[in-house]
């Protein structure tokens, strides 16, 4: 039986993945990650809240950055090593935990209580929900959701192998808008225990 679980979600925006994330670290009772690791990089990184809260989960500008050996002018760039660090670090404490984004799935490849899951969802459910959150008009919803999942993609696919979205990246993908938020938690969560059983 496993006594550290790490559980990646990767979402589109309006899915329902962080709320899905958010009930899954409940039911575990186990740490979730999400924006809170900007707090963890402002207080190791001497970057302001503004800037990192910025560059949070932006793909990097490959105009206006250069590399020279291990080193980046990019902000994004280095705002997200410092991400995938705080990440690396969090999972060779033994500390359990569900992480929303952020290129887990990359980072924590290889460790052997490691699961990861994508969430997606129909989208005229997607806009009525960004609608609803955001207090937008559904035109409004549907540009914030394409915005979103562009940003989101192009991201991803710069630090990691796998592409976004794609089931072969994944151990398990879900449309959270076939058997709704709670039981899509249900089902996450017998197949996270079933693992951990293992």
């Amino acid at each position: 039986m496993k006594t550290q679980i790490l559980i990646s979600i990767g979402r589109e925006h309006g899915s329902g993945g962080h709320v899905i994330a958010q009930m899954i670290a409940e039911r575990l009772n186990i740490r979730l990650y999400d924006k809170e690791i900007l707090e963890e990089i402002v207080n190791s990184s001497g970057y302001s809240r503004e800037l990192v809260a910025k560059m949070d989960e932006k793909p990097v500008n490959l105009f206006s950055s250069r590399r020279i050996g291990g080193f980046s002018n990019s902000l994004e760039f280095n705002v997200a090593e410092k991400t995938f660090e705080f990440i690396q670090s969090q999972a060779d404490s033994g500390e359990s935990f569900v992480i929303v984004g952020r290129c887990a799935e990359q980072v924590l490849r290889g460790n052997p209580n490691y699961l990861r899951f994508f969430i997606r969802g129909e989208m005229h459910d997607k806009i009525r929900r960004v609608a609803a959150n955001d207090r937008v008009s559904e035109k409004d919803a549907v540009q914030l959701i394409r915005e979103t999942d562009r940003r989101r993609k192009a991201y991803h696919n710069y630090y990691c192998d796998c592409k976004w979205g794609d089931a072969r990246g994944y151990d398990l993908t879900v449309n959270s808008d076939k058997l709704g938020i709670p039981q899509t938690v249900e089902v996450l969560v017998q197949y996270i225990r079933a693992f951990m059983e293992q």
